[in-house]
């Protein structure tokens, strides 16, 4: 798709401005018409926001970083998870039963967007982002007491995925709220934050387990997933003004899906979220059935992880200038060749250096959709209705 770049008029406010107008894109890229596009209620003026970028927005994504480090950066670390399970507590369950509690937690991720990101458009991040990381800790510290599926289900499946859902959608807002021209940028700096916890967790984790045990290992990672989200909560600020609640709008826009731009994206997205998390739920425990060496299964997850965070900042860079869903096509592409070509192959002819090679492309190419995915979201609309957006959005992503 061929995107047209507009120039920012600075007469105008940039609150009552769509993202096509003032500079992230132009109505080729925006999926919503005119009568289709979502239209604040009270719009707020020129002088009631700070300016665009400035040091509270880098403040913002810095915040961002280490709260998608917790968030998404602890689910990137899932095959860990899975592959302990499966030996250990919920070893007379078959893996597919033990990946449904991971399934809820990721699914949990999107679903509750409507609501996260109405409260983060309307109050700002305060009411999503301190209880929401209070969950987390919670919910991780009573994961370390869990020895049965229900148990185990509740704590980390609901719990930790209610949170972290919180927690991705206000930064993910407020990030989106500071930055317009350069959003692709912002976006991906920030969703880093959740490539780099993806590193960490799985090689952290590993070694507490056998240092402390299963249970000392997760208290030390509640400890410092606390302690980053209590940072993250001082620097992730919305930028636009509190307002009253509006019990009158709606909870989702689904005139966006009349569109058949938006609608084919929304619809082309939920297919490659379909199968996108398989390698990271499973590529450990199918290393370890291929013979492998117990700390190379557990390597290839921060391998993944590792190659996506170029992948969250070199393709979005690029996006802010060749266009964001010209980037994002080419990415789902490439995720699709990764596991078709470089993955499926060695299930019949096993070998390390093969599956090295897949960790190593498919990170970089499923970093850049998952960055991807909210910048072009948000060229849908008025600025003071991007978290219903992303909450519309995620709300249908959740059920893939």
């Amino acid at each position: 798709m061929t995107e047209a770049h507009t120039r920012n008029n600075p007469e105008r406010s940039p609150s009552t401005l769509s993202d096509g107008e003032n500079g992230a894109g132009s109505g080729s890229d925006t999926p919503v018409d005119e009568k289709t596009s979502i239209t604040p209620t009270a719009p707020a003026s020129s002088g009631d926001i700070a300016p665009e970028e400035g040091t509270k927005g880098w403040l913002c994504v810095a915040g961002a970083f280490c709260a998608l480090f917790c968030s998404f950066g602890f689910l990137n670390a899932i095959g860990v998870f899975q592959d302990f399970y499966q030996r250990n507590q919920l070893k007379n369950y078959t893996p597919s039963e033990i990946s449904w509690i991971f399934a809820v937690q990721l699914a949990l991720m999107w679903a509750p967007g409507p609501l996260f990101g109405r409260l983060t458009d309307t109050y700002g991040s305060p009411p999503v982002l301190y209880p929401c990381s209070l969950l987390c800790v919670f919910s991780l510290c009573m994961t370390s007491l869990c020895d049965k599926y229900y148990q185990i289900f509740l704590a980390q499946g609901l719990g930790f995925g209610i949170g972290a859902g919180g927690v991705f959608t206000c930064s993910f807002v407020c990030v989106g709220q500071w930055f317009v021209k350069r959003r692709g940028l912002a976006v991906g700096l920030a969703s880093a934050g959740s490539s780099l916890g993806g590193v960490i967790f799985p090689l952290f984790v590993y070694k507490l387990i056998g240092e402390v045990g299963f249970n000392g290992a997760i208290r030390y990672t509640a400890l410092l997933v606390g302690i980053l989200l209590a940072g993250s909560a001082f620097l992730v600020k919305g930028r636009l003004p509190r307002k009253k609640w509006d019990w009158k709008a709606k909870w989702f826009e689904f005139r966006l899906f009349s569109d058949p731009k938006f609608a084919a994206y929304t619809s082309g997205c939920f297919l490659v979220m379909w199968g996108l998390w398989a390698p990271f739920d499973f590529v450990s425990s199918f290393a370890n059935s291929q013979g492998f060496p117990a700390e190379l299964s557990v390597a290839l997850i921060s391998i993944i992880n590792a190659t996506s965070i170029p992948g969250r900042i070199l393709p979005p860079y690029l996006s802010d200038r060749v266009g964001h869903f010209n980037v994002i096509t080419v990415s789902a592409y490439a995720t699709g060749f990764a596991i078709l070509c470089l993955w499926l192959p060695f299930g019949f002819h096993p070998s390390q250096a093969g599956t090295i090679v897949f960790s190593l492309v498919y990170g970089f190419a499923s970093g850049a959709f998952v960055c991807l995915l909210m910048p072009c979201v948000a060229k849908t609309g008025p600025l003071d209705t991007i978290g219903m957006r992303f909450g519309t959005f995620q709300l249908a992503i959740a059920v893939a």
